[in-house]
């Protein structure tokens, strides 16, 4: 056994004396979006700081709390939070709850975030679902010693996102009324924003949005034999691209405002889930 699985298996021992749900669909939800789970059926809810080997969640917006339940008849974990490079965690260490999810059965990630919007199609308030991304953090949560019993030492990434999940949310979007576009999702390690020159360079690559999470998480799904369905949802214009100041607080305040929108994509994508079983 590799010590991090080893670290692994104590977390889902101590989880597994709350609960001994098996959720098929893990929801990691980023800033201002966690109150999706006041929407849920809630079995059982933890601190996060409190399941062993689990970092403590720095950032005031995120309670760091998971819960166990049901969201539209589907059994979920559902963390309101999460852990980011910037905050001075390894990226072995940020991945951890969705190896966890993984270990108590979940077999999708539901991942969303904040991000910035250098495409000029997208406008605060957007929500794009994640067609590709872009690592630019310069750290890789699969680097290091492999560990073997959560997937191979090297696992392909040719579609990080789930083109069904993908094609399942955009119909749900359409049922829900809720606008949706796509594109691709640059990470980079942050705590500043970035600089115009930076979104420059981002544009050249190919990014439509950039934030300083989910590529981590996305990359430890996938070697964990995950579907991954990542949504961003768009606070702001990028650097350069606005006469505005960049702040949290803005993101924060875009995303409470729209994240009802948020909640009703992905409640309509958990009763697609649920009905096509």
């Amino acid at each position: 056994m590799t010590p991090e699985y080893g670290r692994l298996k104590e977390s889902e021992a101590f989880v597994r004396r709350t609960t001994r749900l098996r959720p098929r669909v893990a929801l990691l939800l980023g800033s201002g979006l966690g109150s999706l789970v006041d929407a849920m059926n809630v079995a059982a809810e933890l601190k996060t700081d409190s399941i062993p080997h689990f970092p403590r969640c720095t950032v005031p917006e995120h309670r760091g709390s998971v819960a166990f339940g049901s969201l539209e008849g589907v059994d979920c974990v559902a963390y309101r939070g999460r852990f980011h490079l910037y905050e001075g965690y390894s990226a072995a260490e940020i991945v951890r709850p969705v190896r966890l999810a993984r270990l108590l059965g979940a077999e999708i990630l539901v991942v969303t975030n904040a991000a910035g919007g250098l495409s000029p199609d997208l406008e605060p308030g957007d929500l794009m679902a994640i067609a590709d991304h872009l690592n630019l953090t310069g750290a890789n949560p699969c680097a290091g010693e492999n560990v073997d019993e959560m997937g191979p030492r090297f696992h392909d990434m040719s579609a990080p996102y789930c083109p069904e999940l993908r094609a399942l949310a955009s119909a749900a979007a359409k049922e829900s009324g809720v606008p949706l576009k796509s594109g691709v999702y640059a990470a980079l390690m942050g705590p500043s924003f970035e600089t115009p020159a930076e979104i420059r360079m981002l544009k050249t690559l190919g990014a439509d949005a950039v934030g300083m999470s989910t590529v981590p998480e996305t990359i430890a799904a996938r070697h964990a034999g995950m579907r991954v369905l990542g949504v961003s949802c768009i606070t702001n214009k990028a650097a350069g691209l606005s006469d505005a100041t960049l702040s949290h607080d803005e993101v924060i305040e875009v995303t409470s405002r729209f994240n009802e929108r948020n909640r009703k994509l992905v409640s309509a994508v958990l009763r697609s889930l649920a009905s096509a079983r």
